[in-house]
């Protein structure tokens, strides 16, 4: 986006619809006065505001916070067109605005609004985890027609991800991420820059680590090597900066460093001191409702609910990725979304949820005789990967432990093309391959004549495996950083 607000030029239609290109990072860019911090007030605010409410109840309480978030109506400018929500997973949108109305004239004279930030964050149902999606702003993507928020259309166009927001507001970059994902989003958050440094000295500061010292005129930014906290300006300055030795100056690489940050926030915001001070907890979220603007039906009773479902969050269940992206072969200072790696990440987000198991059936066993299973705690077996799909076993050891079997050995095998997924067991086990049968329908359990006595062998072959009852994962995305890694390992891009 220009600074004179404006949309960028329309590029060339690419082909198909996430066209084609290599999987490369994208050039840096010239760094532009207040870009290059606004993501933080935004997705670490409002994680931490979810995860921190999770530990705080009474209705006055509540009602205190509710009357300081301004909140819009977006509900008409959705359309009728939007993806069918199915399950019980929260997806919110977050922004970041860089408006220079109000408290933000500070920050210099610049027409126009827009959000270089965007965030998905998605809430797994029962408050299992919760995952935030970071949108590259310099993606290519098709924009829908939109409505204006004075009134009027706009014509659908291929632009830049960040230009939505230009078009059309909250409500236009909602229904791009819906039409782009597949995701149905709930509510919206948007977040201006005013109120960064209120959030972060509420918090008493964030700590962060840097790999060597940082001297940066023009961001205002003097760091040492190391960890350290950052509060006000510090903080401000190190989120913004593209130009004093912390990365490329791209923007992948700016959302990297921000997700750090983000997952300190967490970690600090979680932290059982901060938990069990009422006072620091309310001038934390006070600060967070002063800076914040909301969809009308983010109301009281739905952030109520949240908060209740979010009780027991650890930052070790919070993760952040980045959309994975590739090269625009149009501009090599673009990117687009990489259909191989984006679209099983939106599936996984889109199909979140833990149906109710159907009760096991009685499954034939060696002689066609009927034997009853034993409970899955008396199953001992391995689980051995014969795919080239990485960490595939382990994936599945996890599902079958969380469903009560005592998974000793997790393996690989040669993956053979054509190879099917079986079950097998060795002497005096078949009531155990009986009751792991009885978990994963459709794979009739066989005898191992040489293998373990009592034990049960899993093999995944190139037809893949579901495992019943439980939540579709969502993949790793390479570069994902996770809220309870160590500091002094993440945002050294």
């Amino acid at each position: 986006m220009p600074p004179h607000g404006r949309p960028e030029p329309r590029a060339p239609q690419p082909r198909g619809p996430w066209g084609p290109g290599a999987p490369t990072g994208p050039q840096p860019q010239p760094p532009v006065r207040g870009r290059g911090w606004r993501a933080l007030g935004v997705t670490s605010i409002v994680l931490s505001v979810l995860l921190v409410a999770g530990s705080i109840g009474g209705y006055t309480f509540w009602r205190r916070l509710d009357g300081q978030i301004t909140r819009e109506n977006v509900d008409d400018k959705l359309g009728d067109k939007r993806p069918a929500k199915l399950n019980a997973a929260l997806n919110i949108l977050v922004m970041g605005s860089d408006t220079r109305a109000g408290e933000n004239a500070r920050y210099g004279q610049e027409a126009g609004q827009r959000s270089d930030t965007t965030i998905l964050l998605h809430i797994s149902p029962g408050g299992d985890g919760a995952i935030g999606i970071s949108f590259p702003r310099d993606s290519m993507v098709k924009i829908p027609e939109c409505s204006k928020e004075k009134g009027g259309k706009v014509p659908g166009r291929l632009d830049m991800i960040n230009s939505a927001y230009a078009l059309g507001g909250p409500a236009c970059t909602w229904r791009t991420i819906e039409s782009l994902t597949g995701i149905h989003i709930d509510h919206f958050v948007e977040v201006d820059f005013s109120g960064f440094k209120r959030v972060v000295d509420a918090l008493d500061g964030v700590e962060i680590c840097v790999p060597k010292r940082i001297d940066d005129p023009k961001a205002e930014l003097h760091l040492r090597r190391g960890r350290q906290i950052v509060r006000g300006d510090q903080a401000l300055g190190y989120v913004r900066t593209r130009t004093g030795g912390l990365g490329d100056g791209s923007d992948l690489s700016r959302i990297k460093r921000q997700q750090a940050f983000m997952a300190s926030v967490v970690k600090k915001a979680t932290d059982k001191g901060m938990l069990t001070d009422p006072g620091k907890t309310y001038d934390f979220l006070s600060a967070v409702a002063k800076s914040i603007k909301a969809d009308r039906r983010l109301n009281l009773s739905v952030m109520q609910k949240v908060a209740g479902s979010l009780k027991g969050m650890s930052a070790g269940k919070v993760r952040f990725m980045t959309v994975p992206v590739e090269a625009y072969p149009a501009d090599k200072n673009r990117v687009q979304f990489s259909s191989s790696l984006a679209r099983p990440l939106f599936e996984a987000i889109q199909q979140d949820n833990a149906p109710p198991e159907p009760a096991p059936p009685v499954v034939p066993a060696q002689q066609g005789a009927k034997l009853p299973p034993v409970p899955p705690a008396q199953v001992r077996m391995g689980v051995y990967n014969a795919t080239k799909v990485d960490g595939l076993g382990k994936r599945i050891a996890e599902q079958l432990g969380s469903k009560g079997f005592a998974v000793d050995k997790v393996g690989t095998l040669k993956a053979t093309a054509g190879a099917r997924t079986e079950i097998l067991f060795g002497p005096g086990a078949q009531r155990q391959a009986a009751a792991l049968a009885a978990a994963l329908p459709g794979h009739p359990p066989r005898p191992a004549p040489r293998g373990r006595a009592g034990f049960v062998y899993l093999i995944i072959g190139t037809d893949g495996l579901t495992v019943p009852g439980t939540a579709r994962p969502v993949p790793k995305v390479a570069g994902e950083v996770r809220a309870d890694q160590n500091i002094c390992g993440l945002g050294r891009a």
